[in-house]
């Protein structure tokens, strides 16, 4: 059982899986910050200062120590926005991402045809040289 968990926990995806999450939990970090950094702040200027957050509906007032009960409709919007930001981003860089792997394939392809084009030649010269 050991000797299947080390085959396991070795194998090439497991540890590409774990890389994935790592980079993947960096790159929210990035691109939570381009939300909340940069991109609000300029959806607030062009929206004239709105912040969605704040926006409720008190469904029952604040009575004495109990808090009131509101529903907070404006984070449900910005969550939404915030999803959409992000969602948006991961999207250009997966989609630049396989732009860069399609590129690097069709190198890689014409390289392959480059080669094979001196191999063919190389044997042409030597049935020439096999008939003189």
């Amino acid at each position: 059982m050991l000797k299947e968990f080390k085959e396991f926990a070795v194998k090439g995806n497991i540890i590409d899986l774990a890389v994935g999450v790592i980079v993947g939990n960096a790159f929210g970090k990035i691109v939570t910050s381009l939300v909340n950094d940069i991109i609000m702040p300029l959806m607030g200027f062009i929206t004239g200062g709105i912040n969605f957050t704040y926006l409720k509906v008190v469904i029952k007032g604040k009575y004495g120590n109990v808090p009131a009960i509101t529903l907070n409709y404006g984070n449900f919007i910005q969550n939404i926005i915030d999803f959409l930001i992000i969602s948006f981003s991961i999207f250009l860089f997966v989609r630049l991402i396989s732009k860069l792997r399609i590129e690097n394939k069709d190198r890689s392809s014409e390289e392959v045809k480059v080669e094979s084009e001196e191999v063919v030649l190389i044997k042409e010269i030597r049935d020439i040289l096999k008939n003189k």
